[in-house]
């Protein structure tokens, strides 16, 4: 199950390339490993764990492009018949989501798929058009 879990969040690879595998210890908070790398294994121990409830709090935040692509396809998977809030600056991560809530200092200003937000032209739209054609914000 353990391999199975960590094959679909692609940390298997470099799990297998540590100095014991599965079996090497990484330190508290997992310290020997990159971001990507925590936040791949702590997508494989939600997929373990596999409760009706799942949190992602900037869930793809330290992948490149190319390994949150993939990482996607396997949170789309867990998602199922779940009931998930997902926080993420990078939009992309939202496109999916049955319902968005767009927030502005601590308030909801917008709420809707990424379809009605898009066709709001709000804040939604503005931060969407800006990451998609690769300027972020500051």
């Amino acid at each position: 199950e353990v391999i199975q879990a960590s094959k679909l969040a692609h940390c298997h690879e470099f799990i297998e390339f540590l100095d014991q595998g599965y079996h090497t210890l990484v330190g508290e908070r997992g310290i020997k490993l990159s971001g990507g790398q925590r936040q791949r294994i702590a997508i494989a121990r939600a997929i373990l764990k596999n409760a009706p409830i799942l949190i992602l709090d900037e869930a793809t935040s330290s992948l490149d492009s190319v390994t949150e692509k993939i990482i996607h396809e396997g949170l789309e998977n867990l998602m199922k018949n779940k009931t998930t809030l997902v926080i993420a600056h990078r939009l992309s991560t939202l496109a999916n989501m049955d319902r968005i809530l767009v927030f502005h200092h601590g308030k909801i200003i917008e709420q809707g798929t990424k379809e009605s937000l898009l066709e709001l032209k709000g804040h939604f739209y503005t931060l969407w058009n800006m990451q998609s054609n690769g300027f972020l914000p500051e």
